[in-house]
């Protein structure tokens, strides 16, 4: 094993947590079945720069199964498990470089390290192997066939390389599947961004002034689990489509200089930057919650905040406290980085199914198409959306409706009116 990990003593807790996520991954554990039969991946080798925790090590389980030679890092620093970066080197024979809290310079070198594996396909939450492929380790791109993206600001950087000419290789955005962004984002980031505000702060969300910025999936499903909690929302946008949605759905909807004045709790879901700026710290209550659930640590401005600040204290495990020069005190959750996955445990194992669930069949479907592929961006195939959902509802022992001939006869038919 060549795998960079903090502690060898924690395997059997990483393999336990494993096994306990894989009872809820039945779409996952079906993949991995059939995988393991067939061997669709036999010797190819996927890179994977994704969140260490024990859903995505279920992933890189199946993948195995299939045949593939996997090598993993974290995708970000404060999200990752040590005891799943243990068990997965040490049970389950898999390369995996990721330290919680590891500095960038680290960060970059177990990127590297996956890369010196010389991946065939890419699987990216972010698009930093792609980044770092394409800027510094150029000499391999020859020998890369494809890739995935699971992740909405990765598939904006990716899609922003295709429009300029610079993609070397196509890539499938398996954050735009529906089975991927209408449940992980919704439903996922919804629940894990309370459960990690609350981890972090133990404070009582019901009678807040709750502020989401973005009402994309993530954002929608964080307001409405926020309005849950009996939070008074507020939902900042620049898109007018979404800004009236979020009207019709029944928030106050405004522009962050004024939310910032009325604000308790921030999140940011929005995946650009400076979302927050020095402006909206000036006015912004004495104890205010800041925090990020979208992907990197910018779209909090944090250099900012800190150059506005007297003091700066750590009040609580991923809570840091910013004390201005008037004596408010602006309180920073999880480093300004994902708040959801830092300060908690990221999304339940139930909704990550069908994320990884696309990751495993994209990889399959992108080794047998490569060739028929262009430098691009591509969704994920409708088949492969359909086939998720109808074995995550036969795993909920949900049976729906089928057509008889009549219907069918009626859908293909033009002739049949009033």
């Amino acid at each position: 094993m060549s795998g960079d990990y903090k502690n060898a003593s924690l395997s059997q807790e990483g393999q336990r947590r494993i096994e306990w996520a894989d009872a809820s991954m039945p779409v996952l554990a079906s993949i991995r079945s059939r995988w393991e039969k067939e061997k669709p991946l036999k010797g190819v080798r996927i890179g994977a720069c994704l969140h260490v925790t024990t859903e995505t090590a279920n992933l890189m389980r199946t993948l195995k199964a299939g045949g593939a030679e996997v090598a993993l890092c974290a995708s970000n620093p404060l999200s990752t498990q040590d005891s799943v970066a243990a068990a997965l080197n040490l049970v389950y024979g898999i390369d995996t470089y990721a330290i919680r809290g590891e500095d960038d310079e680290v960060y970059y070198r177990h990127i590297n390290q996956v890369l010196d594996t010389k991946p065939q396909i890419t699987m990216d939450d972010g698009a930093d192997v792609v980044n770092t492929l394409h800027t510094k380790r150029t000499e391999l791109i020859s020998g890369v066939i494809g890739g995935t993206e699971e992740t909405t600001t990765g598939v904006i950087r990716l899609k922003a390389m295709e429009k300029q000419g610079v993609l070397k290789y196509p890539i499938i955005a398996v954050n735009d599947a529906l089975t991927k962004h209408m449940f992980d984002n919704r439903y996922g980031t919804g629940q894990s961004t309370i459960d990690g505000i609350q981890r972090a702060t133990n404070f009582l969300i019901a009678g807040t002034t709750f502020v989401v910025a973005g009402y994309g999936w993530c954002g929608r499903g964080l307001a409405m689990r926020a309005r849950g909690m009996g939070a008074n929302v507020v939902v900042t946008e620049i898109d007018p489509l979404k800004g009236l949605e979020a009207v019709m759905d029944g928030f106050r909807v405004m522009d962050m200089d004024e939310a910032a004045k009325i604000g308790d709790i921030f999140v940011t879901v929005t995946g650009n930057t400076s979302v927050i700026d020095e402006r909206h710290f000036k006015v912004m209550k004495d104890g205010a919650i800041v925090c990020n659930s979208g992907h990197f640590d910018v779209e909090i401005k944090i250099p900012a905040l800190a150059s506005m600040s007297k003091e700066k204290r750590q009040a609580r495990d991923n809570v840091e406290e910013y004390i201005l020069e008037d004596g408010r005190r602006i309180r920073l959750l999880a480093e300004g980085r994902l708040v959801n996955l830092a300060s908690a445990e990221g999304h339940p194992a139930v909704v990550m199914d069908m994320s990884f669930a696309n990751q495993a069949l994209a990889a399959e479907y992108m080794y047998k198409n490569a060739k028929k592929l262009e430098q691009k961006v591509y969704p994920v195939p409708e088949t492969i959306d359909q086939e998720i959902a109808r074995l995550k509802l036969t795993s909920m022992n949900v049976k729906l409706e089928k057509l008889t001939p009549e219907q069918v006869k009626y859908l293909a038919s033009y002739d049949m009116g009033t």
